[in-house]
């Protein structure tokens, strides 16, 4: 083919190395041992962080490092005290020259104390503020020795395409005047003598799919053997797809036809043609790799022939000869820059990554095993009774795999609860996450093990009797998500992205977010829900930030993004029926949190929600004003019980850590001890489980996990504590809360419709009444003694749970006397006897004063306060059993006796002599009847 030249040769001198770069350099050519100054210009930055610098005329600073080859750790060596990324590092403060343009001079072989025997090849550099929260992304600048050496500056691609019949510039730089050639498929085009720069433009030509080679080279005529130097690159004529109709039944991603034949297919509107390159063809384009376009131009597909059948074949999708993504739909990826801190305890046999192949590659599989699926008769919980175990597979196994956790399904079998709900899974951005930044919908996370292994934690769940519901990101995808990349205008999402908007329409918007409006994504958000539910047979799905899915703009407004929103109504609407026309009983939680009017029709509807009571309980626990009747779904007017109520999830801060740092201190009462902490628990536990409706339980919660949410940052990883199992005051909380999840699940009060709920004041109340049984729960948040109204649903004989006593109530609202953190479960009939010694309330602990058979008089307490005892006298009629008991403020008990009154008068010595100074509480049993006395020691 003729190719024309246009050559221009010219004197010039760069000293910046490319045009258009965040990082040039004043020589071009840098060395190891002379001065160079590094120039960074932030408008180029790509990395989104790097927004933090603009405009600053001060607190940047240089982040950086050197290495000894060309390819490998450009951070080996580094300069002295550069060791904490979040603080100011002084030697490398850098220089403002206006418009966003930073300086510093180095030597490089001084600055970075590399040693004399050792070379310098690259450094890498990146800038930062002060405190490390804004920075460019990771730089790299070249360094030469003092040979003759070549630098490219334009074009700056290795291998690219250019349209037909166009112009291309050439322009090139050395070191050292020399002799230039520049050659196009071999066919000279320039020759000059003694330059240091040659510049010319080259016709690209007109055959569509040519790959053309061109080759520069330099030789110096100062040395009497010379050195030489050379640099090749590549271009393609753009290329024109051949226009075919899509094969019946194939779908967007990989189509298996047969044992060694696949259809890869790629929606990608308004791109221009798309190469499929891999292990098929050594990563390289070529005319039988061009896929084929639908008449639309939606889509494009190519059948690939001669897989090795059950081989692993790594592919990518090269879209308009700029950008190579992995395949969208992939259900498997490899991570060069990740994989590789996987176990392979975690991951065994992980196929290694590609030689030849850049960024994350698709895997695709020909003729793969299916999972053996066991025949397991679960059936799914009624929604209405699910007690929900959230759990973070990085946090809840040391061993961060499904492994692991299914290892630990018998302890939640005793916990009782009925549904796991499992952070996000899908593959994400690196290995350390909570989840919530997907890059890839169809594939399982690697770092937790293989697909296998998924569907064998989820079929072992399912033979515990346990359902498993995956917590779904639809809101949002990270950068690395295909459908991201493909579409960017380079800080953004552009404008014409077929699935999300340039910029978020809510105020809680994280990475990129999704427009559910767009025909595109709503065949996506179809395509994912059904194939969690189909392949790995989840049970449902907890959508995260269900609330974003609007395409209202509401800024910075949380109220007008929360407010009632019809096309967001319409879209989830749409979404659970997609849901229920595929899986009947699936499970659809929503976390909404959006007016009521808008999450009661969606409830009514069918759909279930987050119900967030995280700082109405933390007050609970620590003895302050709080209200909990929002947990139940009546009290918001909804006409099923589909509210999702919690304490605690993975959101928020933990109980017990607010408890111990911030709870109510009211004489020797503390509950910023963890003896009374764990107490506070239980209460909280009580009123949690017992409203009526499902329930969630975040992971350790019920063994009071006291690590706050804060430690090595929000979302980093937390300390697994399976110690706290054996921690006798912590399994008492374990065993309050698999009492109740019992009742809940087994005793037919407990789901029932008629709810009282009165707790808006400090002692708090929830009554349940059935035909068979009622249910009266009392108990005291205060941190001091309170002396109320019971409040009982009726007069008779009431069984308290946890005790085990029964009490004769002839007055509904006869005086009790609740110690702080006290509770008690009572019921019209008897519930199952529960582990005893659960809670502190023992047979002396009964706090009712009803009505009893003869009045208790003639009792005196004195000296009172005492400093070493006090006498006890009992002067009346009563004959029989008297128990007395001693216990401090908290309700723990210190000391108890047993005697027989036979006499008139009954006189008991109580010794406080070992006890420090405080208030403490004597109880007497005298048969039905209960005194309470306070006494003082100072």
């Amino acid at each position: 083919m003729f190719v024309r030249l246009l050559l221009f040769v010219s004197l010039f001198f760069l000293a910046q190395r490319t045009l258009s770069q965040v990082v040039t350099t004043v020589p071009a050519f840098p060395t190891a041992d002379s001065e160079v100054t590094l120039i960074f210009d932030l408008t180029q930055a790509k990395d989104n962080r790097a927004a933090g610098l603009l405009g600053k005329t001060g607190d940047v600073y240089l982040w950086s490092g050197a290495g000894t080859t060309e390819t490998g750790d450009a951070f080996q060596f580094q300069p002295t005290g550069q060791t904490n990324f979040n603080a100011p590092f002084v030697p490398g403060t850098m220089t403002a020259l206006g418009n966003n343009k930073w300086q510093i001079r180095i030597v490089p072989r001084t600055y970075f104390n590399v040693p004399a025997n050792q070379p310098i090849r690259r450094l890498g550099v990146l800038l930062k503020s002060g405190d490390g929260r804004s920075q460019t992304e990771d730089l790299y600048v070249r360094i030469y020795d003092n040979r003759l050496s070549i630098n490219r500056i334009e074009p700056t691609g290795k291998d690219f395409f250019v349209a037909p019949n166009t112009n291309l510039p050439v322009r090139y730089q050395t070191s050292q005047r020399a002799a230039l050639s520049l050659t196009v498929d071999g066919q000279p085009v320039a020759n000059v003598l003694d330059r240091d720069s040659l510049r010319a433009q080259i016709n690209t030509g007109t055959q569509s799919g040519a790959r053309r080679m061109v080759v520069f080279r330099a030789m110096t005529m100062t040395s009497p053997t010379g050195q030489a130097a050379a640099d090749t690159f590549y271009f393609t004529v753009r290329p024109e797809p051949t226009v075919a109709e899509l094969p019946a039944g194939l779908r967007d991603g990989v189509n298996y036809a047969s044992p060694s034949t696949a259809t890869l297919v790629l929606f990608a509107p308004r791109k221009s043609f798309v190469y499929a390159i891999g292990e098929f063809n050594n990563w390289r384009t070529s005319p039988e790799y061009l896929m084929k376009r639908t008449p639309d131009g939606n889509r494009y597909w190519i059948e690939l022939k001669n897989l090795t059948p059950k081989a692993e074949v790594a592919y990518q999708y090269l879209v308009d000869g700029t950008l190579a993504v992995a395949d969208p739909y992939a259900t498997k990826i490899l991570d060069p820059n990740n994989d590789r801190f996987i176990p392979a305890t975690t991951y065994p046999n992980l196929k290694p990554y590609p030689a030849g192949a850049t960024g994350i590659v698709s895997i695709l599989q020909t003729d793969q095993t299916p999972y053996p699926w066991r025949k397991v008769n679960f059936e799914r919980p009624d929604p209405a009774n699910l007690i929900v175990y959230e759990l973070l597979v990085r946090d809840f196994s040391a061993n961060r795999n499904y492994k692991t956790v299914t290892d630990s399904l018998p302890y939640l079998k005793r916990l009782g609860i009925n549904c796991i709900e499992i952070m996000p899974i899908m593959e994400f951005a690196g290995n350390d996450s909570w989840g919530y930044n997907p890059i890839f919908y169809f594939a399982p996370d690697k770092a937790y093990g293989t697909a296998d292994d998924l569907k064998r934690f989820i079929e072992a769940a399912h033979q515990q009797g346990i359902a498993v519901v995956l917590d779904m990101v639809l809101n949002q995808a990270d950068y690395e998500y295909p459908y991201v990349k493909m579409y960017w205008d380079g800080s953004r999402p552009s404008p014409d992205n077929p699935f999300f908007n340039p910029q978020a329409t809510h105020p809680f918007s994280v990475f990129f977010d999704f427009n559910h409006e767009s025909p595109a994504t709503q065949a996506l958000v179809e395509r994912v829900n059904t194939y969690w539910l189909q392949e790995f047979r989840f049970d449902g799905f907890r959508f995260d930030l269900s609330k974003g899915f609007t395409q209202k703009q509401s800024g910075s407004d949380v109220g007008s993004w929360s407010s009632y929103d019809i096309s967001r109504v319409r879209i989830w609407k749409r979404i659970y029926d997609q849901i229920r026309a595929v899986d009947p009983t699936a499970y659809v939680i929503l976390e909404h949190f959006a007016d009521n009017t808008e999450e009661k029709e969606l409830a009514d509807y069918g759909m279930m929600f987050w119900g967030n009571h995280n700082g109405d309980f933390r007050n609970t626990a620590k003895g302050r004003a709080a209200n909990l009747n929002g947990l139940s779904a009546k009290e918001r007017g909804w006409q099923r019980p589909n509210l999702i109520g919690y304490a605690e999830s993975h959101d928020e801060e933990r109980l017990l850590v607010d408890v111990l740092k911030n709870g109510r201190v009211e004489n020797s009462y503390n509950t910023t001890q963890l003896p009374t902490a764990l107490e506070r628990a239980k209460l909280a536990a009580a009123f949690l489980v017992t409203t009526p409706g499902p329930k969630l339980i975040w992971q350790f919660g019920e063994l009071g996990y006291d690590v706050s949410i804060d430690e090595n940052g929000r979302t980093g990883a937390k300390p697994v504590r399976w110690e706290y199992y054996s921690d006798p005051n912590r399994r008492k909380l374990y065993g309050v809360y698999r009492e109740l999840i019992n009742l809940k699940k087994t005793v037919p009060a407990f789901r029932s419709a008629d709810v009282t709920m009165a707790t808006n004041d400090l002692v708090k109340r929830i009554t349940l009444r059935d035909p068979a049984n009622t249910i009266f729960l009392i108990g005291n948040s205060d941190a001091e003694v309170r002396t109320v109204p019971g409040g009982f649903p009726g007069v008779g004989r009431w069984y308290d749970f946890f005790t085990g006593e029964s009490i004769n109530v002839t007055d509904a609202n006869s005086t009790v006397m609740m110690q702080p953190g006290e509770f008690h479960l009572y019921s019209s009939q008897p519930l199952p006897k529960p582990e005893a010694g659960l809670v502190p309330f023992g047979p002396s602990m009964a706090v009712v004063t009803a009505v009893t058979e003869q009045p208790v008089d003639g009792l005196t307490l004195s000296p009172n306060p005492s400093a070493d005892e006090a006498r006890l006298e009992l002067s009346n009629p009563y004959r029989g059993l008297v128990n007395l008991y001693l216990t401090d403020a908290s309700g723990r008990e210190l000391r108890s006796s047993r005697t027989t009154k036979t006499t008139d008068t009954l006189t008991q010595t109580i010794d406080l002599r070992n006890l420090p100074n405080g208030l403490y509480i004597i109880r007497l049993q005298l048969g039905e009847q209960r005194v309470v006395r306070k006494l003082m020691k100072q």
